[in-house]
């Protein structure tokens, strides 16, 4: 239920960010007393090498019962399933999660079964369906994105009906977060382009959305200034360690301010976008950023405009009529875009149908816009939206963010 001028801050994970800071586990661990961690992954970053960083960091100090790098793209009910018997088996009793938002939300959902002794995620679905403390679990991000090591929500995929599914408690906030350059040091430009925009998605939406306040602003807004400053620079940079700390920060704060302000339609088009087309979260936040903007810009005009100080500094901003500050803050993430689109060679899509696969097949149909739709509809993270949405709405903005052209205001309901 919305309460204007009411909210509610939490943030209990223990981050710790530096250049060297993998070497602090063995300690977290010990603290939180467990000593037989699970390290889980995915196949890309055992493949770069980065999880035998983190064994070297903590091997001496820590007896691994086990490295799991099964997690798929999409986190998937039947593997989180799959690994919490792997868990159970080898006698873990704490997990070190290594990756991107896919493998930290799978290590959310292991965590879910393995403490509830439970077989079936579904049934810890919806508000209140965690009761108590889970067990020890530690999340070393290697993407400066998603912001799931601060965040109450895990995304699972249930492919076999083509959503995705959203757990949310408190209880799913880990333990402890590493923030350390060292993970993100080989993340291609277009990687590094697209899990960066994730966590502008974050920040922006969480300015804008009803449920915003003045702390989930004041880290929404670092963040975004953080973004601006360093992205194009570490793109042209990949070995800028400063630069990928401070993008590291950035999603931790924007994951801080949306876990709790809450994010709106940007993600639930991407969430629907994702299941149905499976094209990764990044690409989708970074194409419907201003369309979210500008669907809601008759409903949040002051707080868009307000954000054109953090996009395009104080100059910018100083230089701008107020009655086109906001259309001017919307063009500033489209220029963004755009700059990315140019220092990644192509490879950071502008829209939809640009998309293509390994095989240069379109992963976007047109035929599929009505089906993502539709699927939009029932995402949760619609019910803060300032405005809300039906399916003509949906598809009216997702056909848009397809051909790559600006939402015609005209076709939006106002109010």
């Amino acid at each position: 239920m919305y309460i204007p001028n009411y909210y509610e801050f939490c943030c209990r994970v223990n981050m710790v960010a530096g250049h060297h800071v993998l070497e602090k586990i063995p300690e977290l661990l010990l603290a939180m007393g467990a000593q037989k961690p699970m390290v889980l992954t995915d196949k890309g970053v055992r493949a770069a090498g980065i999880v035998d960083i983190v064994i070297k960091a903590i091997e001496d100090k820590v007896s691994i019962k086990t490295i799991e790098d099964q997690v798929p793209p999409d986190s998937d009910l039947k593997v989180v399933s799959q690994l919490a018997g792997v868990y159970r088996e080898k006698g873990c009793d704490a997990i070190i999660a290594v990756g991107g938002g896919s493998v930290l939300d799978t290590a959310k959902g292991i965590n879910i079964l393995v403490s509830e002794q439970a077989e079936d995620l579904m049934q810890f679905t919806g508000a209140g369906a965690l009761k108590r403390r889970l067990k020890p679990l530690i999340a070393v991000p290697t993407t400066a994105g998603t912001g799931s090591e601060v965040t109450i929500a895990a995304v699972i995929a249930d492919h076999e009906n083509n959503r995705k599914m959203i757990f949310g408690s408190y209880f799913l906030l880990p333990d402890a977060a590493i923030i350390d350059p060292r993970m993100t040091l080989t993340l291609p430009p277009h990687i590094t382009a697209a899990t960066a925009m994730d966590a502008m998605a974050h920040a922006v939406e969480a300015c804008v959305m009803l449920s915003k306040n003045p702390l989930s602003d004041a880290h929404a807004m670092e963040a975004i200034q953080l973004i601006c400053r360093h992205l194009l620079q570490v793109i042209q940079d990949p070995s800028d360690k400063e630069g990928r700390l401070a993008l590291a920060t950035a999603a931790t704060m924007a994951g801080i301010s949306f876990s709790n302000s809450t994010v709106g339609m940007v993600h639930a088009l991407g969430h629907s976008v994702g299941s149905v087309c499976h094209v990764p979260h990044g690409t989708c936040m970074a194409i419907l950023l201003p369309y979210g903007l500008e669907y809601n810009l008759h409903r949040v005009e002051d707080r868009i405009a307000q954000l054109l100080f953090h996009l395009g500094g104080a100059d910018v901003y100083a230089c701008t009529p107020q009655k086109d500050r906001a259309f001017e803050a919307i063009a500033c993430i489209r220029k963004l875009n755009q700059d990315l689109n140019q220092a990644t060679k192509g490879a950071h899509a502008a829209c939809f149908k640009d998309i293509k696969d390994q095989q240069g097949n379109p992963m976007v149909p047109e035929k599929m816009l009505e089906q993502i739709a539709r699927t939009a509809l029932g995402d949760g993270t619609m019910f803060y939206n300032p405005e809300e949405m039906d399916y003509q709405d949906c598809l009216t903005t997702i056909q848009a963010a397809w051909e790559g052209i600006p939402l015609d205001r005209s076709k939006i309901k106002q109010g």
